[in-house]
């Protein structure tokens, strides 16, 4: 064990508490035994001849009172019972006088026990006379006798024996005050023993603190320092030879290393950055080659199964086709592949939304609303085939401004929407009107309708509802509808009931705003989330 080593010091200081708590009980108990020694004289001399010289002043009291009842009886029965009774009354006597001089006695007490003993035996040998004289009987010589002699000879011994009490009382108080006395100093010395084995407690107890747990504590500081990252710390304690000297020098170890490491990470954190951008690039790139194909494998099905039909009645019938039906069946292909290239410029398009700043491709002109919703109604119930679409327009505008070909993808989006969500078919309600300075276009459907923990999500990009599963979608048309409104100023509303269909309300102004202007009632991002008060029953 290292001479200045923890280890050892609180060895020593445990030795020292040991060493304190076994001097402290050794002399606790050496001032003790001085009070037991008191009290054990009072307990086994002075209590003891107390009490038996106050049953000797007992028994001689009655000895002469059955004395005077035998001199006083008149028949042979009453001085029997009183003969019995001075009997035992010298039986008890004796008990009492041997035991009091078993006890130990200084040379007064002696002498005037040694008074007591030979005034008693006077007496007793006079009372024995008046005994004898009773039972001739001869009372009046026996009573003379009683109030002469025997009287003389009991106060004699009465006296001696108060005196002896008296004595036995005095002294047994002055051994008392000698045991307070012994039992005040044992506790002052007590106490005082207490108080310096405190003092020595608290002068090593203070030397562990500041020698051992407040470098401690302090290197604890230190380690949590560098734990949050702080690298301009100071570690005190490297030059001690002990074990906080060794930690000290560990900490120091291991805050240059973390200098080095921290220099590293940043290194590897720019590395790192470079990394991500670039991987962020490449996911970029991947998911608008996804949402491409997925959209058009979706959009271009409808167009190519036009083609198709009417390529295959055009092959079945060329022998009894008029002209007129091939032209009109050449012309519904030219429709579809219109629409198909139509298609295709759209997703491309729509990829350029959603990639780049929306606004370098938005093209506002003057359109016809009314021709613009009626071409996609047609549209829709071509590519549908047998749906019921209910165009109710009024009051609409013969012109307004806007972007045509974003706003028809916008409302084919909600229509195809309407319609493929409206699996058990019911009719499609088209409306639009005049409202204050702009156009209001709504399209509701009888369909599955939208849950209403989506709402909140609904106009979210990718995001789709938690019951169309198994229904072909990427979720990017409602993202796209959100995208073109905004860019005409505008806003859009949804309400809707699961399993009862759903609304969509989109309101534009006659003209989008400026750059920098904002358009009356313009929508904000919580418009989008929004809902009508219900509907669906009209």
């Amino acid at each position: 064990m290292q001479k200045h080593s923890i280890r050892s010091r609180l060895s020593w200081a445990f030795m020292i508490f040991r060493v304190l708590v076994l001097v402290l009980g050794l002399f606790s108990i050496w001032r003790l035994n001085d009070v037991n020694r008191a009290s054990a004289e009072i307990r086994d001399r002075w209590l003891q001849s107390t009490r038996l010289l106050g049953d000797l002043n007992n028994y001689t009291s009655d000895y002469r009172a059955a004395e005077a009842s035998h001199l006083l009886s008149q028949t042979a029965a009453e001085m029997a019972t009183d003969e019995q009774e001075l009997a035992s009354l010298e039986k008890s006597i004796s008990a009492a006088q041997h035991s009091y001089e078993r006890l130990p006695h200084d040379a007064a007490e002696s002498g005037t026990y040694a008074r007591f003993a030979a005034d008693w035996e006077r007496y007793r040998e006079a009372a024995d006379h008046v005994l004898a004289l009773s039972r001739v009987p001869s009372k009046a010589e026996a009573t003379a006798l009683f109030k002469g002699v025997s009287r003389a000879a009991y106060g004699a011994a009465s006296d001696t024996l108060g005196v002896l009490t008296a004595r036995s009382v005095a002294s047994a108080k002055e051994a008392s005050d000698r045991a307070e006395v012994a039992y005040l100093q044992a506790r002052a010395l007590i106490v005082v023993a207490i108080l310096v084995a405190g003092i020595m407690t608290v002068a090593v107890m203070r030397h562990i603190t500041r020698s051992i747990l407040l470098p401690i504590l302090e290197l604890a500081e230190r380690m949590h320092a560098l734990a949050v990252n702080r690298m301009d710390i100071e570690v005190s304690g490297t030059q001690r030879r002990d074990e906080i000297g060794e930690m000290a020098r560990a900490v120091t170890v291991f805050r240059n290393n973390a200098i080095e490491l921290a220099q590293n990470r940043r290194g590897l954190e720019q590395q790192a950055s470079m990394l991500e951008e670039k991987l962020q690039h490449e996911q970029r790139l991947t998911t608008l080659q996804r949402n491409f194909v997925s959209m058009a494998s979706h959009e271009f099905r409808t167009p190519l199964t036009i083609i198709d039909g009417q390529a295959q009645r055009l092959i079945k019938n060329k022998d009894s086709l008029s002209g007129a039906d091939i032209a009109e069946r050449a012309a519904r292909i030219r429709a579809a592949v219109l629409r198909m290239t139509s298609l295709i410029d759209s997703q491309l398009h729509s990829a350029r939304l959603f990639e780049a700043d929306a606004g370098l491709y938005f093209h506002p002109e003057e359109f016809d609303p009314a021709a613009l919703l009626r071409e996609i109604c047609q549209l829709h119930r071509e590519i549908a085939g047998g749906i019921q679409i209910l165009e109710l327009f009024h009051a609409l505008p013969p012109l307004i401004t806007g972007d045509p070909k974003l706003l028809h993808q916008a409302f084919s989006n909600l229509l195809g929407n309407a319609i493929k969500y409206s699996p058990d078919g019911g009719p499609i309600k088209v409306q639009a009107g005049a409202e204050g300075d702009g156009i209001s276009v709504s399209i509701q459907d009888r369909g599955v309708g939208i849950p209403a923990q989506d709402m909140q999500h609904l106009f979210e990009r990718y995001y789709r509802g938690s019951n169309v599963r198994g229904i072909v979608g990427t979720g990017v048309g409602l993202y796209l509808v959100k995208v073109v409104v905004d860019l005409h100023g505008g806003r859009i509303a949804v309400e809707s009931t699961e399993g009862h269909g759903s609304r969509f309300v989109v309101h534009l102004p006659l003209r989008p705003p400026q750059a920098g202007e904002a358009a009356p009632g313009a929508a904000t991002e919580q418009d989008y989330s929004g809902t009508l008060t219900p509907r669906l029953a009209s």
